[in-house]
């Protein structure tokens, strides 16, 4: 298990921190803005990125990558919905992702408002969704801005914080405990399974604005 996590850590590593750096921040828009969130999660994309921080302003750095990529992202999102919203909805991706899930995000933003913005961040789906609904409704771009910056702030954090911790524990622990690769597994399963419950408790918690 050392053996082969080394070998993953360092692969990451390897790459120039400024293209990881970019390639995240990339990964992060292109999660927001064209539905690619919904084949490739962004959780997944910056805990890779983030085992690679090798110093504070390798941290500092992601950190805001991601929450630009995703800001800007979402932007382009809200921009998409605002003038092709109903094409989206209509073509074959849009009838591909369902009705129902478009007449929830817009259910949802409906009877929520801001809030359905901040929360949708952290909700499978729904955070692709939302930026385009949004540009769909009423709501203005400065409204849907003032929500979703402190929700795309606390979400990067978070996962920047625990994927680069993680990696760093690993290695200072690598050299003397032969089960430290179990140890990293553990700890980056324990937050995504406290993840995944957090996740479920907020969509049963708000289920009933959805519908």
């Amino acid at each position: 298990m050392n053996d082969i996590l080394t070998w993953i850590l360092d692969t990451v590593s390897g790459v120039d921190p400024v293209i990881r750096t970019l390639l995240a921040g990339v990964g992060m828009l292109l999660e927001t803005s064209v539905l690619v969130g919904l084949v490739i999660p962004g959780d997944t994309i910056v805990i890779v990125a983030s085992t690679g921080v090798a110093s504070p302003v390798e941290f500092v750095s992601l950190v805001l990558a991601v929450i630009v990529g995703a800001l800007a992202g979402e932007s382009i999102g809200f921009a998409l919905g605002h003038h092709f919203g109903p094409f989206i909805r209509s073509s074959r991706l849009g009838r591909r992702i369902g009705e129902h899930n478009w007449a929830r995000a817009e259910t949802y933003l409906d009877r929520r408002g801001g809030l359905a913005v901040f929360i949708s961040r952290f909700l499978p789906v729904l955070h692709s969704l939302i930026p385009l609904t949004v540009g769909m409704s009423r709501m203005r771009y400065g409204t849907f801005m003032a929500w979703t910056v402190p929700a795309c702030i606390i979400w990067s954090l978070a996962y920047v914080s625990v994927g680069s911790a993680a990696a760093e524990g690993y290695r200072e622990l690598s050299g003397r405990l032969h089960f430290a690769g179990y140890l990293f597994v553990g700890v980056i399963a324990l937050f995504v399974l406290a993840v995944f419950f957090i996740k479920k408790w907020l969509h049963r918690r708000e289920l009933r604005h959805m519908d």
